[in-house]
């Protein structure tokens, strides 16, 4: 019997104007998954949940619906199918959800990245992490119903992850700049992403279009070249964030409170609730969690936020 530990870090998809294609790993918190191997193997499943902690009953407990078992499983599949390692045995699988549900901060991709790092581990680390990505990618058409990498990618890869195609897969790696924080509120509410997802408009105009692309090529520009200004500049969505916007309770009065503090830009993370703000210093970043965590407290006095200040994580998942 051996016993391997996996964590993932949250996540924050999209980054303002980079929808669908751009995300980033923060260091804490994250979700772990404690994988044990046994040598017999279960004539109903190779992978069975053996708990949950964190979670309060919500997510499924059927190996195939739920994200960490689910792409444990394909990552079995595919190392038949693709590498001659006929797995015999059985895995238990225990997830700890340290990032609440349906936040925008990557809580199921965090779930799937730390179950496939640690399944690669368990096994001999028979592949990359820019392969296990596929499985983690997957996961996340089981969470919600849409195979998106900009969670998925950086969890498993950690720094900020370009995807510039998904057929073929095509993903572009870059560090961030060194004085570059996020901070990342969670108000005490849940969005879930496929409600998230139905408010956006299905076509855009020419000029909305062109408007979203200078601000992504302007944001990769700055964070190559370590321009925190140019960064702030560019980090506005013309595409989800009005939409989203009035989905969240006071996300503008938050949004101003931060950039009042001296962050460098505000926007939605991922579909949110969950709201994030660049800084280019430690403390700029604390000051602005603080303005943050008080601005949801204005709009209601019983609406509280959990704030996290982090560097952008260049790891990924990682074994414990």
């Amino acid at each position: 019997m051996k016993t391997v530990t996996g964590f993932a870090s949250a996540t924050i998809g999209n980054v303002a104007c980079g929808f669908d294609v751009l995300g980033f790993a923060i260091k804490e918190p994250g979700d772990e998954v404690i994988l044990t191997l046994h040598e017999e193997s279960s004539s109903e499943s190779p992978v069975s949940i053996k708990t949950i902690q964190g979670d309060g009953g919500a997510l499924p407990r059927d190996p195939k619906k739920n994200t960490s078992s689910f792409v444990v499983l394909k990552f079995l599949e595919y190392l038949r199918n693709h590498k001659g390692i006929d797995f015999q045995g059985h895995i238990d699988l225990e997830l700890k959800k340290n990032l609440p549900l349906s936040s925008g901060m990557g809580s199921s991709a965090a779930s799937a990245a730390a179950a496939l790092i640690a399944a690669n581990e368990l096994l001999g680390s028979p592949c990359t992490k820019m392969e296990l990505v596929h499985f983690a990618i997957e996961g996340e058409r089981v969470a919600c119903g849409s195979a998106h990498a900009d969670n998925a990618a950086p969890a498993m890869l950690g720094n900020f992850i370009l995807i510039r195609s998904y057929n073929p897969l095509d993903l572009i790696t870059i560090p961030p700049p060194d004085q570059l924080y996020c901070t990342l509120a969670h108000p005490h509410i849940e969005l879930r992403t496929a409600y998230a997802r139905s408010v956006l408009p299905r076509s855009i105009s020419l000029k909305t279009a062109t408007e979203q692309w200078g601000n992504v090529g302007a944001l990769i520009s700055g964070l190559l070249t370590s321009d925190y200004e140019l960064i702030g500049r560019a980090l506005v969505d013309v595409i989800a964030e009005p939409k989203r916007a009035p989905l969240i309770p006071g996300f503008y009065q938050v949004k101003e409170a931060a950039l009042g503090a001296g962050a460098l830009g505000c926007s939605i993370a991922g579909s949110g609730p969950s709201i994030f703000a660049f800084s280019s210093s430690a403390a700029t970043a604390e000051k602005a969690g603080t303005a943050m965590k008080n601005a949801f407290l204005d709009i209601d006095e019983h609406l509280e936020a959990d704030i996290w200040v982090s560097p952008v994580c260049r790891e990924g998942a990682r074994i414990l």
